[in-house]
């Protein structure tokens, strides 16, 4: 089926032409990947992947020769690339991470450990965040992409989530993992600020995932209310329920509004860190509210397994933890206003 998307054209909607892609904008590409995650977000996930994902770093950051080797094959759906960042003692804090890459001769050695990565031991490939140099905090990340089947690469247990069915995940093991160099998307003393700037975009993607459950929550709750009936008359007749409509419909709507600015202002490029975490973090805490209300308005066939409501609530918060925690991104945005980094430390 990773084929058939890649036919379609669904995969690297705004990927260059020349790798593969359809050479389309930000935009376009969000708005494919939110109608594929209002169906669920496990089948939209290659699409978030090819999209906004760490493919992008290397288009945009990685040697000419991987990127003609990477990108084209994951745009027809041969292969599939995750981000490998977090690790057991760096979340929010990624500037600790430990997994270290060293540069002897013409290879790369990698060591180290990942965790909480969406497609640990399911991808083809992992953009993995390491340490590259000596340099402290984050002037020493860069980050290389490791193929599975390398020798010295392994996978834990496969994780169980309260969400997130479908996105396999996994702990990602580095025992004197060898790449050539031409695996180096991007080295260390300037890298991880481009890996920021393209993670920006996928913060975009996250925002898009949280709106695209939110519309689908709403979707439902809006004609069950028309359909349900007590106290022999609709429910939507009754006013509590109409102001819960209301607030769902100006959440999900507003959520679009600032998602849209962010790739808009982006066009084919990067959007900025100030838009794509305000996008982020409003599209993060409404994805929350707006399926709990869905739920409630649904009552016990919200709560059931036997239909779809209760698994967008679970999908809908675990957003707001990957890619930068909520509130990660409020600081982000309070830095951007005033134009300078909150130390978190001190």
């Amino acid at each position: 089926w990773l084929k058939r998307y890649g036919e379609l054209g669904f995969l690297g909607v705004n990927v260059a032409q020349e790798l593969g892609g359809l050479g389309l904008g930000n935009l376009e590409a969000l708005i494919v990947l939110e109608e594929f995650a209002k169906v669920s977000p496990a089948i939209a996930f290659p699409i978030f992947e090819s999209s906004v994902g760490p493919i992008r770093a290397v288009e945009h950051f990685a040697n000419k020769e991987l990127a003609e080797r990477i990108v084209p094959k994951v745009c027809k759906g041969e292969l599939v690339v995750a981000v490998a960042m977090s690790e057991p003692d760096a979340g929010s804090a990624l500037t600790d991470l430990k997994t270290k890459g060293e540069i002897i001769g013409n290879k790369i050695i990698i060591n180290g450990q990942k965790r909480w990565c969406s497609g640990g031991g399911h991808a083809d490939a992992y953009v993995v965040y390491a340490r590259m140099s000596e340099s402290p905090g984050a002037r020493g990340i860069g980050a290389v992409l490791v193929e599975n089947g390398m020798s010295g690469l392994s996978f834990g247990e496969r994780e169980q989530l309260m969400g997130f069915r479908g996105i396999p995940s996994a702990d990602i093991f580095f025992d004197n993992v060898e790449l050539p160099l031409e695996n180096l998307v991007v080295p260390a003393d300037g890298g991880f600020q481009k890996l920021m700037e393209a993670f920006d975009l996928e913060r975009c993607g996250n925002a898009t995932m949280c709106l695209a459950i939110a519309q689908a929550a709403y979707s439902d709750a809006l004609s069950y209310v028309q359909e349900r009936r007590q106290f022999g008359k609709p429910l939507i007749d009754f006013q509590a329920v109409q102001l819960k409509l209301a607030e769902m419909a100006m959440r999900v709507e507003a959520s679009r509004l600032l998602i849209h600015r962010a790739a808009q202002n982006s066009a084919d490029k990067l959007p900025s860190i100030l838009d794509s975490s305000i996008a982020k973090c409003f599209a993060n805490e409404i994805v929350r509210e707006v399926t709990g209300a869905a739920l409630q308005v649904m009552g016990a066939y919200g709560y059931s397994k036997d239909f779809p409501q209760e698994q967008r609530m679970r999908d809908g918060w675990g957003w707001g933890i990957a890619g930068g925690a909520i509130d990660i991104q409020k600081t982000n945005i309070a830095a951007s206003l005033v134009g300078r980094r909150f130390s978190q430390r001190r």
